[in-house]
């Protein structure tokens, strides 16, 4: 072995190289972390079904989910969610085409449709309140809001995320980093009207059942 050779020191660009070569590529390694984050958010969402499976008897006499929960405004909010992750579709075929306008006219319905379904969730929790259903009731009602409000909170950091990756793409475009933030905000937006599927079917479905 040559150990003058091994002692010369390598210069900037080939130690980058050196060190680029044996880890994996920036995308595979956001990926990965993201989806780590997804399943984290998941076995947390697990948490909060198994405790309202287990709480929705739990009533200590006040309202059950058949007097309280409004079909008719659910399955609007319902729409609205699957509606935004079909636009959301939309605007990631536009960013892989890197077709600025059609990004920005998707993420704006997406937007507005998040927006509906956030404003009316919103609009059942008062009413319910306003009718002596607040979470302090029952642990029934506890669990709901906890549940519910949950993905509400979601549904609210992923609009904020969407006005943050639209001014973005203004400012930058469609540079790798951009593509990369944005193609995990679908992630994020597919996973939660997956939630929300689960949710409207264990909690708003099966709560009026006879």
């Amino acid at each position: 072995m040559n150990t003058a050779a091994s002692a010369i020191p390598l210069r900037h660009d080939e130690l980058i190289d050196a060190i680029d070569a044996r880890h994996a590529p920036k995308r595979t390694v956001v990926a990965f972390g993201f989806w780590v984050f997804l399943l984290s958010d998941i076995v947390m969402f697990s948490a909060l079904f198994a405790a309202y499976a287990v709480l929705v008897h739990a009533t200590a006499g006040g309202p059950t989910g058949a007097r309280l929960f409004d079909q008719h405004n659910v399955a609007i909010e319902t729409a609205c969610l699957l509606l935004s992750s079909y636009t959301c579709g939309l605007m990631t075929l536009s960013i892989g085409s890197c077709r600025r306008g059609a990004t920005y006219l998707f993420a704006a319905v997406t937007f507005v449709l998040g927006a509906a379904f956030l404003a009316l969730e919103i609009s059942e929790f008062a009413s319910m309140v306003a009718h002596g259903a607040a979470p302090q009731r029952s642990a029934f009602l506890s669990a709901f809001f906890a549940l519910v409000g949950c993905h509400g909170l979601h549904v609210t950091a992923g609009l904020l995320w969407l006005v943050v990756m639209m001014a973005q793409v203004q400012i930058r475009g469609f540079v790798p980093s951009v593509d990369r933030r944005l193609l995990c905000f679908a992630l994020f937006w597919h996973a939660l009207d997956i939630i929300w599927v689960g949710l409207f079917s264990v909690v708003y479905l099966m709560g009026v059942a006879p």
